[in-house]
């Protein structure tokens, strides 16, 4: 069935709980797909209720909201500067969520969920001054 995502057959404290059912589809969970730097992939997953969901693959573009002049525009990818929910994806390029890229127009945070939404979009981010 590849990866659960139902409820544990064990307590917290170690003990056993009887399972009320056997496993269902709903509960299937999916491999880790990361977002990389590179020519522009966009894969299609179907969900519940037939629903879809959209993942970056890999992207050279992403849109930045610059809140001085309050325009979007879209802005070449030249690396990943930082992110927080992995330091070891900086080295692999890796786009999250949080994540800071170096684009053209400076630095920009992902705002968006690239594994969920389908987009890259990010929001300029004033170098620190020090």
């Amino acid at each position: 069935m590849g990866i659960w995502q139902g409820r544990s057959r064990r307590k917290r404290t170690g003990g056993r709980l009887r399972p009320i059912r056997k496993k269902r589809r709903f509960e299937t969970g999916r491999e880790l797909q990361v977002a990389t730097i590179g020519p522009g992939t966009v894969k299609t997953y179907r969900v519940r209720g037939a629903n879809q969901k959209l993942r970056v693959l890999t992207t050279q573009t992403i849109n930045v909201y610059d809140s001085a002049t309050r325009k979007m525009q879209s802005a070449k990818i030249v690396t990943v500067r930082e992110n927080p929910a992995n330091p070891n994806f900086v080295q692999r390029n890796i786009i999250t969520k949080g994540a800071i890229l170096e684009t053209e127009l400076g630095l920009v945070r992902v705002r968006s969920r690239p594994g969920q939404d389908g987009v890259l979009n990010g929001v300029r981010v004033a170098p620190a001054s020090g």
